[in-house]
């Protein structure tokens, strides 16, 4: 059964810079050997991701990179595309956008911001993964 999961920021070294704690599952997705799409919001976001994955950890390296910059794509564990990039859709999601994901992958992970007034369209999507038969979770970070 396909599967959302809901990440709600509530660290403090979090809440300083929400992308850490994409660079941390993705670092445990990498791990764990699971291919994983980052939807980054814009390009602006893609760029600042793929340099933050660089630096977040000096005893990890994600191999990654931003969806059609090469031809590599395929073979880069963790691709980060963003809106005006056709990326296809992996087994697991990492997404930053407004919307729910839509169509075929196994897990979706959903960052909450730690701005209560952030969290309104986030709610909207938990019913909208709910409604459509996924196993829906959250975790606080």
């Amino acid at each position: 059964m396909p599967r959302a999961d809901f990440y709600l920021i509530a660290k403090d070294r979090f809440k300083a810079e929400p992308l850490r704690l994409v660079c941390e599952l993705a670092r445990k997705a990498y791990d764990a050997n699971l291919w994983t799409l980052v939807l980054a919001r814009n390009a602006a976001q893609a760029e600042e991701l793929d340099e933050l994955l660089w630096a977040f950890d000096d005893d990890a390296y994600i191999p990654h990179q931003i969806a059609g910059t090469d031809d590599e794509d395929e073979l880069t564990p963790v691709l980060i595309a963003s809106p005006e990039t056709d990326a296809p859709l992996r087994p697991l999601v990492i997404n930053l956008r407004d919307g729910a994901v839509e169509g075929g992958f196994e897990r979706v992970l959903e960052v909450v911001p730690a701005d209560e007034s952030a969290r309104g369209p986030l709610r909207e999507r938990w019913t909208q993964y709910k409604a459509r038969g996924l196993e829906v979770n959250k975790h606080d970070m």
